[in-house]
């Protein structure tokens, strides 16, 4: 079995649009993930700001990464997210998920996705655990 704080490299290297994101690791322990990434002209909408979709990606990511830290295979079963500012490009933003204990089959979190110390969006998600093991 893979140790937790390893698990979101692999689930990096085999996650083909997080890198097209451009999506960055910045700190990982059991039970929490940080990643950051830049907002490129191609990640742009009709309005010139960052497509909802970006953000929104951004905090999955963390938070899938976070919730498999505990070594059982975890998917997303409910998100949403909240806008609260419009991004801009060149921005570089960051979302942290921290899941502190796991006391069952489902896990829920809110993740803070911020520009610098500006909250940009609030995503909340309900994750499942299975019994499947990290190898």
């Amino acid at each position: 079995m893979i140790k937790g704080h390893l698990i979101p490299k692999k689930m990096l290297s085999q996650d083909a649009y997080s890198q097209w994101l451009g999506i960055e690791i910045l700190e990982c322990e059991i039970g929490r993930c940080k990643v950051g990434m830049t907002i490129r002209k191609d990640m742009l909408n009709s309005m010139n700001k960052a497509h909802g979709g970006i953000s929104y990606s951004l905090a999955d990511t963390a938070f899938g990464f976070s919730a498999n830290t505990h070594g059982k295979y975890a998917v997303s079963i409910e998100t949403s997210i909240n806008h609260i500012e419009a991004l801009n490009e060149g921005d570089y933003i960051v979302a942290e998920s921290v899941i502190e204990s796991v006391k069952n089959k489902l896990g829920f979190n809110i993740i803070e996705v911020k520009r610098g110390e500006e909250l940009v969006a609030l995503f909340k998600g309900v994750v499942y655990r299975t019994n499947k093991n990290w190898e």
